[in-house]
């Protein structure tokens, strides 16, 4: 293939050059840099001329020191050659969405050191955003699960946060490793607290030892900003377990405040959608009676401490119990007439914004309208089983991508269109141990070896080639889809996603909407 030099010159790259360029640095005889140059020639070739703008990177003593190669499609740098985190200055003018991006030039060494000296050619590198339109960046959540056996070391994840313009992290633990691995990032983390310490919390010095131990001990390097007590504790259904929960959230909250960190660390505890009653229409939307009094005094300690409520929202578990009823696209924030709320006259072309209001209304309705709302959890499955209708990697696709899109244009729900969507998609990573139906280990957008399960067209992430596992071994995928047992160490309010969930989009006879279907939203 012909490409052009810098000077205008016309070079041939063939398949031959890559070829003797690989052999020679796996025979440890040098040539990285010349399959360096092979792959940014072919990368080259690949973009048309007036769609790349070429970036210069020069310190303050003039010395020019990199050249990165900006795609305006995807908004986000997707070569990388040289060093160092300075910013970039342009060859010539940019456009709207060139201007958008934050654009840095990172050095080869640099990913180098992240993913390890074992991957020498630049192709099993991240070809890294390093960040995307800021109005995603601000928003943009991921969830970091790690029930599995496969996954890559923590370092070599933080590659992968950044790529996708993730800004925020949460955890379903606190994970030293994790914490570490993020120190000196800024990225801001949830850090979990598994429901089967709630009741152990209860008690002042265990709670102290809890902070202390796994979080004021990574602060400030690390940027812990909120801890999530417990996970869908109040649709369990298990009265001491509920019983609990405020308790632990108060306790954990005294010590912060006991150690002087209540300003910079909030308490809080994600809920499951299943803890509300009724979501139509969204205007209407109510919690559980049997719930109201727990829901009562925790929204209470939110209001007191300045806290965010937390919701899990999927619409695809609406989906996957009614595909034949459920406008699909209506799911996948496609376009659709939409359907409009007869309370508020309020138009709704997707199914979560209608759940977030309906969290919304149910809020307000306890006298919290003001209250703060995050979805902790939203996601779809890119696989599943015969019977999980939709779990496609397309529908996980344009969910993921489509819902990213929103954020990044700052768009609120109809009933809060001022406010930002603070969002955490589930989730990182395929996890091979979790439990239950094969949908619950296919929710990723990437697979262990790093690679992404599909692509987004939103991040400059092209192939991170393979990554180390945790263990230094080299990550490789499941070797079966059946059921596993959950490792010992799991959270148990973090086993399975799908089961509950399931039941009471089943089981709830409110029509949403269309004048045909079942109960869509709870």
């Amino acid at each position: 293939m012909a490409v052009a030099n810098s000077d205008g010159g016309k070079t041939t790259m063939g398949s031959g050059q890559r070829e003797r360029a690989m052999e020679s640095v796996e025979a440890g005889d040098g040539g990285r840099r010349d399959l360096m140059n092979v792959e940014m020639a072919e990368l080259k070739s690949h973009q048309k001329e007036e769609k790349s703008v070429k970036c210069r990177n020069t310190r303050p003593n003039g010395k020019h020191t990199g050249t990165l190669y900006l795609t305006p499609e995807i908004g986000v740098p997707c070569l990388v050659t040289e060093l160092v985190g300075e910013p970039l200055k342009t060859d010539r003018k940019e456009t709207k969405t060139q201007r958008g991006a934050s654009l840095y030039c990172f050095k080869k060494a640099a990913m180098a050191m992240t993913f390890g000296s074992r991957f020498p050619h630049a192709s099993s590198f991240l070809l890294l955003a390093v960040s995307v339109l800021p109005a995603m960046v601000v928003s943009i959540g991921i969830n970091y699960g790690q029930i599995a056996n496969n996954l890559p070391s923590p370092e070599n994840v933080v590659p992968l946060v950044r790529s996708i313009g993730a800004t925020r992290v949460k955890l379903y633990d606190a994970d030293p490793r994790v914490l570490k691995a993020f120190a000196n990032s800024g990225v801001q983390f949830i850090v979990g607290l598994g429901n089967e310490y709630l009741a152990k919390m209860r008690d002042p010095k265990q709670a102290q030892e809890w902070v202390k131990t796994n979080v004021e001990a990574y602060l400030p390097a690390t940027n812990i900003t909120c801890i999530a007590v417990g996970n869908e504790v109040l649709t369990f259904n298990d009265t001491a377990l509920s019983a609990n929960l405020l308790p632990a959230m108060q306790s954990i909250h005294t010590v912060l405040l006991k150690l002087g960190l209540d300003k910079q660390v909030s308490v809080t505890t994600a809920h499951s959608l299943a803890v509300l009653e009724a979501s139509y229409p969204p205007s209407a939307g109510s919690f559980r009676q049997d719930l109201a009094d727990y829901l009562s005094q925790i929204l209470t300690f939110h209001m007191k401490t300045g806290s965010p409520f937390l919701i899990n929202a999927y619409p695809y578990f609406a989906y996957k119990s009614n595909p034949k009823q459920v406008p699909l696209d209506f799911v996948l924030f496609q376009p659709n007439q939409g359907v409009v709320d007869p309370g508020s006259n309020l138009r709704y072309d997707n199914m979560l914004f209608s759940q977030i209001d309906a969290v919304y209304s149910a809020l307000a309705s306890l006298g919290f309208k003001k209250l703060s709302v995050q979805i902790s959890e939203t996601g779809w499955p890119s696989k599943g089983d015969e019977e999980e209708a939709g779990a496609t990697p397309e529908n996980a696709r344009k969910y993921n991508g489509n819902l990213i899109k929103l954020i990044g244009q700052k768009k609120g729900t109809p009933m809060r269109p001022n406010s930002d969507l603070n969002i955490f998609v589930f989730a990182l990573f395929n996890e091979n141990m979790k439990p239950g139906p094969t949908s619950e280990r296919n929710y990723g957008l990437f697979k262990p070896d790093g690679m992404p399960t599909y692509q987004l067209g939103l991040s400059g992430v092209q192939n991170v080639g393979n990554t180390s596992t945790s263990d230094g071994s080299e990550s490789s995928p499941p070797s079966s889809e059946s059921s596993l047992p959950s490792p010992a160490s799991s959270s148990t309010g973090y086993l399975s996603i799908s089961s509950y969930a399931t039941e009471r989009y089943s089981n709830i006879g409110v029509m949403f909407f269309f004048p045909t279907l079942l109960p869509l939203f709870v």
